[in-house]
C-alpha cells in the first residue's frame, strides 16, 4: 500500500512537470526588436527580412518594430509589408517618433500600434522624385495599399484614406481640403490605430505581460548600411554614371586605366550593394562577367560584334540586379544619358587641358610655326619687275626670270607682254601692278 501511494505521488509530481513545461516555454520566448529607421528602401527591406527570419527560426514570442521614419520608396514598402503579413510571429510596431508616409503604412500591416506620446502617423501621399504629388495611377495604388493595410488590422479605413489623400476631410484632427492627416499618439489611441500610448519599449513589454522576455535586439552590420547606401535609388544612378563615364573613356583611351579602375569599380560597388541587400542573384553576376570578357575580346578581334554583345550583357545584368525592373531601367537611363553628357563636357572643355585626352584629341596646331603652310610666302618679291606671259583678266601668269607665277592684277586688264610690278604678296596671292612709260624710261 505504502509502494502504491509512493507510485501515486511520483506519478503526479511528473504530471505537474509537464504541465508547467508550456508555461516555461512561453516564459522563455524572446521578443526580437528590429530598428526601422531613416529612408525605407530596399536595403531596408533586406535587413528586415534578415531579422524576422533569424526571429522564427529562435520561435520568438513576438517582434517589435521600433519606428522613426519621413518615408520612403513604395516599392519597398510593399516589400516590407509583405513580410509582416506573412510571418506568424506577432508583429507590434512602436512609434517611437515618426511613422510618416511609407512608415505609416509599414505600422498599419502590423498586428498591433504602439506609440510613444510625442510620436506622430500619417501624412502618407505618394511623392515623385522632383517632389510633387504622384500621377493618378500611382496614387490611387497607394490609396488601395492604405485601405488594405488598414483592413489587415481591423481599423477603419477613412482615417487611412485620409493620410494619403488630402481632399477628404476630417477638421476635428486637422485635416482640412488640402492638408494630409497626422495623428497624434492620443488621437490615434482615440481613433482605433493604436493599442496604446507607453513612453518605452520597457513599459510596452510590461503591458503585454513580455517583461520577462529575452530581448534580442538585431542591428544592422556595417555591410548592410553599406548596402543601404548603395541600393538607395538615389544613388543608384550615380554610381551607373560613373561607370559608365569610366568605360567610355577606357574605350576610347585604351591603356591609360584610372579611367576602367573607377568605372569597374563603381560597377562592382553597385552589385556588391544589391548582392548584400538580396536583390542580385549569382545569375547576375555570371552575366556580368560574360559581358565584360565581350567588351575586352572586342580589343583584340575588332569587328563590333563582341563588343556590343559584350554591352547588352552588362546591361542585362544590371537590370537583373536590380530588382525592380522598371526602376533599374529608369536609372540606366539616366546613366546612359549622364556619361554621355560628361563624355561630351569633358572633351570639348578640358580635353587640351588632361593629358587623358591626348590620345583621342588632336593637339598639334598646323600654323607656320610649326612648319605647315599651304604655299611658300615670298616677301622677297615685292618691287620686282616680270612680264605678262599670259592676259591677267584680272588673273594670268607672269615671268619672273626664268620663273612663271601665277599672278592677279589689282583689278585692271593687262594684256600679255607687258611690263608690271609686284606690288603685294599674301601668300600664294602675288598682286602686279602694270608699269606706265614713265615708270619704264625711269
Amino acid at each position: 500500500m505504502r509502494k502504491m501511494k509512493i507510485f501515486t505521488a511520483l506519478l503526479l509530481f511528473a504530471m505537474a512537470l509537464l504541465l508547467l513545461i508550456p508555461v516555461f516555454h512561453a516564459d522563455s520566448h524572446s521578443v526580437y526588436i528590429i530598428p526601422v529607421e531613416a529612408e525605407v528602401e530596399r536595403g531596408l527591406q533586406a535587413f528586415i527580412d534578415r531579422g524576422i527570419e533569424e526571429a522564427e527560426e529562435a520561435d520568438a514570442g513576438a517582434i517589435i518594430f521600433e519606428i522613426d521614419t519621413p518615408g520612403g520608396f513604395v516599392d519597398a514598402a510593399d516589400g516590407i509589408a509583405r513580410l509582416l503579413q506573412d510571418t506568424d510571429i506577432e508583429t507590434i510596431a512602436y512609434i517611437n517618433q515618426d511613422a510618416l508616409s511609407a512608415g505609416a503604412f509599414l505600422a498599419l500591416n502590423a498586428d498591433e500600434i504602439y506609440m510613444h506620446p510625442s510620436a506622430r502617423m500619417g501624412a502618407a501621399q505618394v511623392i515623385d522624385q522632383a517632389g510633387n504629388a504622384a500621377a493618378d495611377k500611382a496614387d490611387s495604388a497607394w490609396r488601395s495599399s492604405m485601405v488594405n493595410a488598414a483592413e489587415s488590422s481591423d481599423r477603419e479605413t477613412e482615417y487611412a484614406l485620409a493620410m494619403a489623400d488630402a481632399s477628404i476631410d476630417l477638421p476635428e484632427y486637422r485635416a482640412g481640403e488640402g492638408e494630409l492627416l497626422t495623428l497624434r499618439a492620443g488621437e490615434a489611441e482615440e481613433v482605433g490605430y493604436s493599442e496604446g500610448t507607453v513612453s518605452s519599449i520597457e513599459e510596452l513589454l510590461e503591458l503585454k505581460g513580455l517583461q520577462d522576455s529575452e530581448l534580442v535586439y538585431i542591428n544592422e552590420t556595417f555591410s548592410e548600411n553599406l548596402a543601404r547606401f548603395l541600393t538607395n535609388p538615389v544613388v543608384v544612378p550615380i554610381l551607373l554614371s560613373v561607370a559608365m563615364l569610366g568605360l567610355l573613356l577606357e574605350l576610347f583611351t585604351p591603356g591609360i586605366g584610372v579611367p576602367a579602375f573607377i568605372g569597374l569599380t563603381s560597377l562592382m560597388l553597385f552589385f556588391y550593394g544589391h548582392l548584400v541587400a538580396g536583390l542580385a542573384g549569382y545569375e547576375s553576376i555570371i552575366l556580368l562577367v560574360i559581358g565584360l570578357g565581350l567588351m575586352i575580346l572586342e580589343f583584340f578581334v575588332p569587328g563590333g560584334v563582341a563588343g556590343i554583345l559584350g554591352i547588352a550583357a552588362v546591361l542585362g545584368s544590371i537590370l537583373l540586379a536590380g530588382g525592380d525592373l522598371q526602376t533599374t531601367a529608369i536609372a540606366v537611363l539616366i546613366a546612359m544619358i549622364a556619361a554621355t553628357s560628361g563624355m561630351v563636357i569633358l572633351v570639348k572643355f578640358f580635353g587640351k587641358r588632361l593629358q587623358l585626352f591626348n590620345r583621342i584629341i588632336l593637339s598639334d596646331s598646323t600654323d607656320t610655326k610649326s612648319g605647315y603652310v599651304s604655299t611658300a610666302n615670298r616677301p622677297e618679291l615685292i618691287g620686282q619687275m616680270a612680264v605678262t606671259a599670259t592676259e591677267l583678266r584680272p588673273s594670268g601668269t607672269i615671268v619672273f626670270g626664268d620663273e612663271r607665277i601665277d599672278a592677279v592684277s589689282e583689278g585692271r586688264y593687262i594684256g600679255r607682254g607687258k611690263d608690271v610690278k609686284i606690288i603685294k604678296v599674301e601668300g600664294s596671292r602675288i598682286v602686279v601692278r602694270e608699269l606706265e612709260k614713265k615708270e619704264e624710261e625711269e
